[in-house]
């Protein structure tokens, strides 16, 4: 038995005995206890570890019953025979040949049809719960998540009579629980009425802005797009065509002009208009519809925080009121429950959906059916409705907060009026440089999202930036941005 074995480092968090079984498993798994080694006793083990030795005996059971242990009476627990059989040898092991030269290996540079990487995209640190002031967008509060709801969803989805279906290799169907689900209880908020195949389920609304990419935009095609506007959309559109063509945006939004005449497809955020947060009047959105009619191009809505919003009285989505079928309509549930869930849907004509369908099936087959019971399940039991009057009341109030301290403490950065979203557009002097800014900031712990990313432009404005609210504690957020109200006017200072 080697020494190492005793110093498994248990943290905490994590169940004790899932810990020791991963280090176990691992050992044995990649060779480092061998068939036949005897383990140390379940007694002496849990002294090394400073656990109970029930915790002990229970892993050894478990793993007897799994096969990487045996059980000898009298004689103790020992590594199973036969582990390692399936396994390819190492290199170490593998046939001697003759070592290739660098040359001999593929030109990447000349192989890559696209190159995604060069891209510009939204990031953010991937550890933003270990800071103070976490003003990222699009992630969650846990806890506002009714993760007592959530799990027990989950816990039907796992039922025997559940299983049946979601166990099963669908292809290229959905779950018909959740179609139902978002056919009439999702679309019917925001006034669209649709049937059942003109639905498809996606893993979040990136993949289905990659579908609509994919299916439709041709490389001479021209794809008019919001600037600023959403930059992962933006560079799916990219990969298909050099013709994305940034249209200006107002306060009001996108203005509906002859510039949209020569596009053959519109990709617009007409809710919350990302990032700059404002919200298409009905009088642009009627416009836009007739515009569409008048130069026979698509519309691309992308209604992905509609759910957030707390206004009085939200917007009709331009699906509600396309008589035409010139709008493909993007949703998504992530952003309501939370990211990593990555499920969304698609709306538009059966014809496209069968096509999208078909194509998605070639992609990953289906969003993973288990999610999809759990996530039909969450809304139908009345879960999801709970949540989203929970979020109102919460973003309301940080929305309050946040909008009052940016008056007392950042009144220069011209923040515009809406009432809705999870998230502040700002604009600062025309010197501020956001990403120095955010550098800055973050070494005080402090995040925020600088503007840059999202214009398409070759020298875009650089002082403007992003905060988010869904994520951060209320009592947090005032004196977060008296933190960066300090650092904008130290780089001004230094910028003077």
């Amino acid at each position: 038995m080697r020494h190492s074995l005793f110093h498994i480092r248990l943290v905490p968090g994590k169940s004790i005995q899932a810990q020791i079984r991963e280090r176990l498993v691992a050992d044995i798994v990649d060779g480092r206890l061998v068939a036949g080694t005897a383990m140390p006793s379940s007694r002496r083990l849990a002294e090394a570890l400073g656990v109970s030795r029930n915790t002990v005996v229970l892993v050894y059971e478990h793993l007897v019953d799994d096969g990487f242990l045996t059980s000898r009476q009298r004689s103790g627990y020992f590594v199973a025979e036969g582990i390692q059989d399936d396994r390819a040898p190492g290199p170490s092991q593998a046939p001697s040949q003759a070592p290739s030269q660098p040359h001999d290996g593929p030109d990447w540079e000349r192989r890559f049809r696209v190159r995604p990487t060069r891209q510009s995209n939204v990031e953010k640190p991937s550890a933003w719960q270990d800071y103070e002031f976490p003003f990222v967008y699009g992630q969650v509060d846990l806890d506002l998540f009714p993760i007592g709801a959530w799990r027990e969803c989950t816990r039907q989805a796992l039922g025997r009579k559940e299983m049946a279906w979601w166990m099963s290799d669908n292809f290229a169907e959905d779950d018909e629980a959740l179609v139902e689900q978002i056919r009439e209880r999702l679309l019917p908020r925001r006034g669209i009425f649709v049937k059942s195949d003109e639905i498809l389920v996606t893993l979040g609304a990136q993949n289905a802005l990659y579908l609509i990419a994919s299916l439709l935009v041709t490389p001479d095609a021209t794809v008019g797009f919001e600037e600023p506007g959403y930059a992962d959309a933006r560079n799916i559109f990219g990969l298909c065509t050099q013709h994305v063509v940034p249209l200006a945006v107002d306060a009001g939004g996108l203005p509906v002009d002859e510039r949209l005449s020569a596009c053959q497809y519109l990709y617009t955020t007409p809710s919350h208009q990302l990032p700059t947060a404002v919200t298409l009047p009905m009088a642009r959105r009627e416009a836009l519809l007739q515009a569409a009619g008048r130069h026979r191009f698509l519309i691309i809505e992308d209604d992905y925080e509609s759910e957030t919003n707390f206004a009085e009285r939200p917007m009709p989505a331009l699906k509600s009121l396309d008589e035409a079928d010139r709008v493909l309509y993007v949703g998504s549930l992530s952003k309501v429950l939370f990211p990593g869930l990555r499920l969304g849907f698609l709306v538009g004509p059966p014809e496209f959906i069968a096509e999208a369908r078909s194509l998605r099936r070639l992609m990953l087959r289906h969003p993973p059916t288990h999610m999809q019971r759990t996530a039909a399940l969450f809304i139908a039991l009345g879960h999801y409705d709970s949540l989203i009057r929970r979020l109102h009341k919460n973003y309301r109030q940080r929305w309050q907060v946040m909008h009052q301290a940016l008056e007392r403490h950042l009144p220069e950065t011209l923040i515009p009026a809406t009432f809705g979203g999870s998230c502040f557009w700002l604009t600062g002097p025309a010197r501020l440089d956001a990403d120095e800014l955010a550098g800055r900031a973050l070494a005080q712990g402090i995040i925020i999202e600088p503007g840059r990313v999202f214009f398409a432009a070759p020298e875009p404005p650089a002082n403007h930036f992003r905060l988010g609210f869904s994520s951060i504690p209320e009592d947090r957020i005032e004196p977060g941005i008296v933190g960066l109200a300090e650092l904008m006017r130290d780089q001004l200072r230094s910028a003077a």
